[in-house]
């Protein structure tokens, strides 16, 4: 069965425009429930700081109940906090109603199974599947119903500092905290102060509009500055939904997810914690495989998408893995990537060695990468003249760079990547790709 609804990532799209609409919300609602709770049982709902959360939040409520589930509502809440609920409230699945990284006018569904982990390919499609189906609401006797989780906030910071050893703490330390106006705005700022740090907190006032709005870890450069500004030992910058990480370290340099992930894997293997290897993605840049290869640190690369990451440290049965975006995986502490948990590894790595972030990852060379959007069908991504303008380039570059062109899973983007030794020629190739794509998007509309 061909996938209708969901992505990479859930079900994610436009409000307003279909499928992010009160009355499909209702369907998925019931048919998630089906499948997955077909004997009853609890979902926990949570959701980011984003207007359209509370519309959809009652219409999958209505949906849940209606399939005979109860619903646990927590309120805004980073994804990886409801992979933990839903886990430590023993419910049949979470529910997250985000976008992520995406504008505030888009909102999506994230689901997890009863261990905290994403669905399996399979019981996507029993969803979509039964979305097929009629939408038959139980007898009122057995509907489900909802309470609000009042204690969400307490059991998930207790969780997240209970990841770090023993008696850590962050005193001395002077940290700018950017939670992009998302689900991170009440909790990262109280966890860090709690554990000693003195917290300058950005992109705490979500109205519901502003989510991602030139903040977090899309836009960390208003960090950066505040970072240089405060005279900050490191800045954290979280993304809407708090399961990404960006850091910018001393000096206001902005370090991705690439160079976090050579720090902790580093960190897990003078610890003798590191269990096989790192997984990275199609997207990881070269400069971080060279630099694990130096420590003799096994490298694999898995398709963009942290499920897909997830899916490749399973089957290795490897514990460390992350994309440059600032997904990180920390199996030994989270089954799902975490914003907070990600932080919090750094920083034990960083003090345990007794190094700033900048003097941490001085040994990962950097392979200059250019990534370029390109507003397009997925589709054009095959079609004869792409291909062709890929083949040459590819010829042009030799061993010297890679290229990579790909469908956004979240939008309906092509995301064009170069990366390769000298800057220039990445980005004349970069752009000249891009071009190719844009025309044949032109041509296909």
């Amino acid at each position: 069965m061909e996938r209708r609804y969901f992505g990479t990532d859930g079900i994610r799209g436009r409000v307003g425009d279909a499928p992010i609409t009160p009355d499909f919300m209702v369907r998925l609602g019931f048919a998630a429930g089906s499948v997955l709770a077909p004997d009853g049982g609890l979902v926990v709902l949570g959701k980011d700081t984003r207007i359209s959360g509370y519309m959809l939040e009652s219409a999958l409520e209505a949906g849940f109940a209606a399939a005979g589930v109860d619903v646990r509502l927590t309120g805004p809440m980073p994804t990886p906090a409801i992979a933990y609920l839903t886990r430590s409230l023993r419910g049949r699945a979470g529910v997250v109603i985000s976008a992520s990284h995406n504008p505030y006018d888009d909102n999506g569904i994230k689901f997890f199974s009863s261990k905290g982990d994403k669905l399996s390919d399979e019981e996507e499609l029993q969803i979509e599947r039964a979305l097929e189906g009629p939408l038959q609401t139980r007898p009122s006797a057995a509907l489900g119903r909802a309470a609000r989780v009042n204690d969400a906030e307490g059991r998930y910071l207790e969780f997240c500092k209970n990841t770090a050893p023993e008696g850590f703490h962050l005193r001395g330390l002077r940290l700018v905290v950017d939670c992009a106006h998302g689900a991170t705005y009440h909790l990262a700022p109280v966890l860090f102060r709690e554990l000693g740090a003195e917290v300058v907190a950005l992109g705490v006032d979500p109205d519901g509009l502003n989510i991602n709005e030139g903040c977090g870890a899309t836009a960390p450069e208003a960090l950066r500055q505040r970072v240089l500004a405060e005279g900050a030992d490191l800045g954290l910058a979280f993304d809407g939904d708090g399961d990404r990480l960006i850091m910018v370290d001393g000096q206001g340099v902005v370090r991705d997810g690439d160079s976090l992930l050579y720090v902790l894997a580093c960190h897990q293997q003078r610890t003798g914690a590191l269990a096989g290897g790192v997984v990275g993605t199609l997207m990881s840049n070269l400069g971080l495989e060279q630099a694990l290869a130096a420590r003799e640190i096994p490298f694999a690369r898995a398709g963009v998408g942290d499920r897909y990451v997830l899916a490749e440290c399973q089957s290795r049965n490897w514990r460390l893995g992350g994309e440059s975006s600032g997904h990180l995986l920390c199996l030994d502490a989270h089954s799902t990537g975490d914003g907070i948990i990600a932080a919090l590894q750094v920083l034990v790595a960083l003090r345990a060695a007794d190094q700033g972030l900048g003097e941490a990852v001085a040994a990962m060379p950097y392979c200059p990468q250019r990534l370029l959007n390109v507003p397009a069908p997925a589709r054009v991504v095959g079609g004869p003249e792409v291909r062709a303008a890929v083949q040459h380039y590819e010829t042009v570059l030799g061993r010297r760079g890679r290229i990579l062109l790909r469908a956004s899973g979240t939008q309906p983007l092509v995301r064009v990547m170069v990366e390769g030794e000298d800057a220039g020629e990445i980005d004349t190739v970069a752009k000249a790709l891009a071009a190719v794509v844009a025309e044949a998007a032109s041509a296909a509309s």
